[in-house]
């Protein structure tokens, strides 16, 4: 009977290679993607019930939602995309420096957008629109307006969720790049941009729900 061949160097012993262990993490990655694309797809699905059943009092409540502060987010988010795609690309010819700088620079982008929605969290609440702690509305779409900004509340906290989860990886993966190089980098990086860019899809859908409602 012939013996299975020994793994390679630091490779686990479920792996034959570093190519299977590869496609392992990245098909485990795009598994949980889409696990959260169902999560995801649940709330946006309540939502456009609730939007049929109420499509007066939604254009009015995305109306005080601030297209400003939201459309500074969407550009900031697009921006972080290319930035992460241009890590991904540095970190496989192993431009180290630049993989530095470039993660870095998609994770303080992310920081400005959290920023930006947390300012905005504060003018909502100055606004009276924050269901259950400090809610008022005209009385004709007040209950509509309710639902409206309890999805807007909880799938933008949500995001807000995923992307600070996403700022921490990262930092950690700038930092690991600093301190050292290693040909696994560029694998995981691109694992880590594949996550980045989920949350930037979600928020590309959640932007027309929550503010271009009554605005196209």
């Amino acid at each position: 009977m012939t013996a299975s061949p020994a793994p390679a160097l630091g490779i686990a012993g479920q792996f034959e290679d570093v190519r299977q262990r590869h496609a392992a993490a990245t098909l485990g990655m795009w598994i949980f993607l889409a696990t959260e694309v169902l999560f995801f797809g649940a709330l946006f699905f309540a939502y456009s019930i609730a939007r049929a059943q109420a499509p007066d009092a939604f254009a009015a409540a995305s109306r005080h939602t601030n297209i400003v502060l939201g459309t500074a987010n969407t550009a900031i988010l697009l921006t972080s995309s290319l930035m992460m795609v241009l890590a991904v690309r540095s970190a496989s010819m192993e431009a180290r420096r630049t993989t530095v700088m470039l993660l870095v620079a998609t994770a303080v982008l992310g920081v400005a957008f959290a920023a930006i929605k947390l300012t905005e969290y504060r003018l909502d609440y100055l606004d009276h629109l924050v269901p259950v702690l400090d809610f008022a509305f005209d009385p004709r779409y007040e209950r509509g307006a309710r639902i409206f900004f309890g999805f807007y509340f909880a799938t933008t906290a949500l995001h807000l969720l995923h992307l600070s989860i996403g700022v921490v990886v990262v930092l950690a993966f700038a930092w690991r790049t600093h301190r050292s190089w290693s040909p696994e980098l560029p694998h995981s990086i691109e694992i880590v941009g594949l996550y980045w860019h989920f949350v930037d899809v979600v928020w590309i859908f959640l932007y027309p729900c929550l503010y271009l409602v009554a605005r196209a």
